[in-house]
């Protein structure tokens, strides 16, 4: 008699969600199958994680229907799964559901709160093509004309010689800004489809897609498929077709595209591999770059990790041997272009000579980085200027307005005013779900909560003394984008931030503003920090590099170097070079010192000599258990409740690795009207501890987690 373990969704409970059922003599079901099977007075689907022939000694039910011919996941998939559900305490349902067929999960979910399900006419999962060769279509890639330089060709031959050998190792690209990382991907992806093997490309920002896409649909025509949450229920259904048949060899797109249906996989390649993005924010709380390396060793694939300012974390194990550390040091040359000439509006500005270099061979005209020019905004308020552009970037703008060039303006914050208040009695307008100051978008004249998206109109009166005099502080990428407006009117200002890029498309069409020259300045937050390459962008300009520096978090002084340094590399990239004006109040600050003089390697010894001095990673690791509940008391007592049960479960099995921090408010404190306490876990192997402590309703546990915000 056999019976299977299926996993459930159950929701928000915190049991695996894993049952034992009966499997009846006519019903084929395999590891990988969706069933329906019954869980109290309810029918349910659900996954089958494995099939034994062992009886167990308690009473089971039948599994009652099998929905689909074929399994969804296969045995490498479900074996990633458990990891992912017992790494980042997931329940395995969700973990399962990553790799199911777009929508289908949320019908499942459907589903599951309804008590029922009823399978539809059609449901395609991997289907009978499941095995199909991976090599199916046109596999041929169409021969690069680029010239490598050394250090690529090193970097490119280590990757290749790891996939010929079908061996997984991990590997960190560390290459300036501009280096030509792209061409080494490129060389790695061909090899890997010769091989008639499929490679996985993610990218850390969905506004990328477009030129990576380009360029990775040029090399490889027909060959490649996109995978992002911004697509269409159709695009999506599409994309995941052609991965399934094989039809596609290369899988672009964000943290999701790696639980897309490859069948070989034989390389994963992460790009800008710093980026939090890659961290999910919901359960299951994985991280793309651990997930991708697991993945990569099942699959015994190359991973590489690829960036110009690596994770600290990731240079501490390429330091001590668990990487394999790859340098670019230098840009990649560019052919001189005429200057007024139209640019590509693909923004991929590099031309390539006709031949490829022969081993060693040198290539002329490589690009110096920028350079990078820090103004003591302090010193900009003793001499009389109160504004936000300091005298000396003003100039530069108007110099490059006046040659007809292009610039990038940067802050990272949105909106006009970070605080609106009134004059006469000092009032704060601040959610009353989040209790944080509310940012003035003068877009639509409305007050918005950067938490909890709530909205409001912005009052003529102050709400609590009826005082006429509002007043209007700090400022965001509105504010800058008017203030550019009455200072130059006749330029092109553009804005790219979360405002303006929600609308689908979006994304689009600011990548073909810049790279037809339909903008003169971009003004943006993050978004315009990663991977922009237009050679007629001369200057870069940071409004306020301090915003985020000072943060009551470890990784504050990360974010901020790694963000002006690739800032700083969106410039210089053409025939007429570039700088960058970094704008502080903190101008001694490490992080913008090094960012300044593009010195990873500097920042890195400061940052890790301090993450060494407080055990934070990758010195040490962090689980993050937080508490959402309806009052303050409330919190109080529970997260002392559950912190004197850890502590009693670590003393009880000798475990003297493990600190506890906490309990405590955390930096955002009220959420949507929810009080978030936090206990912080740190040390390592933590469910020696976790497994053994029931946490009810109310609490989540990020490993790993990114921030401690």
């Amino acid at each position: 008699m056999r019976h299977a373990e299926v996993a459930l969704d159950l929701g928000r409970s915190r049991s695996g969600g894993s049952f034992t059922y009966q499997v009846p003599d006519h019903l084929p079901v395999r590891p990988g199958d969706l069933v329906l099977v019954p869980l109290s007075k309810r029918v349910l689907p659900g996954v089958v994680v494995s099939v034994a022939g062992s009886t167990p000694d308690f009473p089971t039910r039948l599994v009652e229907e099998r929905l689909a011919d074929d399994p969804f996941l296969g045995p490498l998939q479900l074996t990633l799964a458990r990891w992912i559900s017992a790494h980042y305490r997931a329940p395995l349902f969700d973990c399962l559901a990553l790799f199911l067929p777009p929508g289908l999960a949320a019908r499942l979910a459907r589903a599951a709160r309804a008590g029922a399900w009823k399978a539809p006419a059609s449901l395609a999962p991997a289907e009978a093509s499941r095995g199909a060769d991976a090599s199916s279509g046109d596999t041929r890639a169409q021969t690069s004309d680029s010239v490598l330089t050394l250090p690529q060709q090193v970097a490119a031959g280590r990757i290749i010689a790891a996939l010929d050998a079908r061996q997984h190792v991990a590997f960190l690209l560390h290459g300036v800004t501009g280096s030509g990382k792209t061409h080494v991907y490129l060389d790695a992806v061909e090899r890997t489809l010769a091989l008639n093997r499929q490679a996985i490309v993610l990218i850390s920002e969905i506004a990328l897609t477009p030129e990576t896409l380009g360029r990775f649909e040029r090399r490889f025509p027909g060959r490649t498929a996109l995978i992002h949450s911004r697509l269409s229920a159709a695009e999506h259904r599409r994309s995941w077709e052609r991965i399934r048949r094989g039809d596609a060899g290369v899988v672009v797109g964000s943290r999701s595209a790696l639980f897309a249906p490859v069948r070989r996989p034989g390389l994963i390649i992460l790009d800008e591999e710093h980026e939090w993005t890659y961290k999910q924010e919901m359960s299951p709380r994985y991280h793309a770059r651990e997930v991708a390396l697991w993945w990569g060793q099942l699959a015994k694939a190359p991973v590489v990790l690829g960036s110009a300012t690596p994770d600290v974390d990731s240079f501490y194990r390429a330091e001590r041997n668990r990487y394999v550390l790859l340098r670019l040091p230098s840009r990649y040359p560019r052919r001189e272009v005429d200057p007024s000439a139209s640019p590509d509006p693909r923004g991929d500005g590099a031309v390539s000579p006709p031949h490829r270099s022969a081993p060693g061979e040198a290539l002329p005209g490589a690009r110096p980085l920028p350079a990078v020019t820090v103004v003591d905004m302090r010193r900009e308020l003793r001499a009389g200027n109160a504004g936000i552009f300091s005298r000396e970037l003003a100039d530069a703008l108007a110099e490059v307005l006046d040659r007809g060039e292009q610039a990038l303006l940067f802050l990272n914050r949105r909106g006009s005013a970070t605080c609106v208040s009134c004059r006469d009695c000092g009032h704060v307008m601040a959610c009353r779900r989040c209790d944080i100051p509310l940012v003035f978008h003068r877009t639509d004249d409305s007050l918005v909560c950067h938490r909890c998206n709530r909205r409001q109109p912005s009052p003529e009166r102050c709400p609590s003394c009826g005082g006429p005099r509002i007043r209007y502080l700090g400022l965001g990428t509105q504010r800058v984008e008017q203030e550019l407006q009455a200072t130059f009117p006749k330029a092109r200002i553009g804005r790219w931030d979360h405002d303006v890029t929600s609308r689908r498309g979006a994304h689009e069409q600011l990548w073909r503003a810049l790279g037809t020259g339909e903008v003169d300045v971009m003004v943006g937050t993050q978004m315009i920090a990663k991977a922009l390459d237009f050679p007629r962008v001369t200057l870069v300009g940071v409004v306020l590099a301090d915003v985020g520096l000072f943060l009551p978090d470890f990784r504050a002084g990360e974010r901020a170097f790694q963000l002006l340094t690739q800032m700083a590399g969106r410039t210089g990239r053409g025939p007429r070079g570039g700088r960058a004006i970094v704008q502080t109040y903190a101008p001694d600050h490490y992080a913008i010192r090094a960012a300044a003089r593009h010195d990873y390697e500097g920042f890195y010894r400061r940052e890790i000599a301090f993450r060494r001095a407080h055990g934070y990673p990758p010195i040490g690791r962090l689980a993050r258990l937080v508490y959402s509940g309806s009052g303050e008391a409330r919190c109080v007592r529970e997260t002392a409740r559950v912190r004197g049960l850890l502590e009693a479960e670590l003393g009880r099995r000798g475990i003297g690795d493990i600190d506890l921090l906490g309990p405590a408010p955390c930096f955002y404190r009220r959420v949507r009207n929810r009080e978030r306490w936090q206990i912080v876990l740190r040390g390592d192997r933590f469910a020696r501890v976790l497994d053994h402590v029931e946490l009810p309703p109310g609490w989540t546990i990020d490993v790993d987690p990114m921030s401690l915000l």
